[in-house]
This record gives C-alpha cells, structure tokens and sequence, in this order.
C-alpha cells in the first residue's frame, strides 16, 4: 500500500507542477535563439518534429501536433519565407507534401539543441541508468494514455 502513495492527488498535483517546470527549464533557453529568427514555440515544436521525423507529411505533423491546418500553414509560410524548411510532393502520392530541414532549419534546430542540451545531458549524467529508464518509461506512458 505505501508504494501507491504517489498516486494520491497531492502526488498528482506535485508531478504535473514538476512537468511545468522542467518544460519551463527546457524551454526557456532556445527562447533567444528563436527570437534571432524572429520565430516562437510553435516554429520550435515544428523544426523539432521535422528534424525528428525527415519528410514527414503535413497530415503527419498535424496530427503530431494536434493543431489545425490553419494554425500550421502560417507557421510553415514563416519558415519558408526564413528558408528554413523546404516542402516536397511525395514521390508515390504527389496530393501528400513532405516537409525537410533545409541547412539553415539544421542550423537553426542545432543552435536550440545545444541550449536545451546542457540541462538535460547534466540531469542524465548525474541519474543512475534504471532511473533514466525508468524515467523514460513513465514518459512514454503519459505521451501514449
């Protein structure tokens, strides 16, 4: 029974203040350099999806992002315009369009990688390995409920 003790509310409330923080920490850093390219949390969350998935398409990050065609067209002409993203007809279906980093969207996305990096790799490094996989595992479970 004790080690159920995590999953009373106080518990709850006490994990969901420390993801605010910890996003607050992550994010806090790429802020200036988001700002150097006139860009903000949305572009952040795009380049970070694109990097992560090369040639995803725009139903794919749309429904990563869960966010309305409208809201992603604007934030896609933005990075356009900054030459920063370049979007292709898919090879086997030219209706599906496919997003890539250009180099300067890789450049951009190792800028804010090397900001957010620092806390990250420190907190990893000073955790033990089956806290990081654990860790890890919880992560994952919230991500996929």
């Amino acid at each position: 029974m004790r080690e159920l003790l995590y999953l009373k509310d106080e518990n709850i409330k006490d994990f969901i203040e420390q993801i605010f923080y910890v996003y607050r920490e992550t994010y806090s850093d790429p802020k200036k350099v988001l700002k150097k390219y006139s860009f903000g949390s949305a572009h952040h969350r795009v380049i970070i999806l694109v990097e992560r998935n090369n040639g995803i398409t725009i139903s794919g990050l749309l429904n990563k992002l869960k966010i309305t065609k409208q809201s992603l067209n604007r934030i896609l002409k933005d990075l356009i315009k900054n030459n920063s993203i370049i979007i292709k007809k898919g090879e086997i279906d030219s209706r599906q369009r496919h997003i890539f980093l250009n180099e300067k969207g890789k450049k951009i996305f190792n800028e804010i990688f090397t900001e957010q990096k620092k806390k990250i790799y420190n907190a990893l490094k000073n955790s033990d390995s089956d806290s990081v996989l654990k860790f890890k595992k919880v992560l994952n479970k919230i991500i996929n409920e």
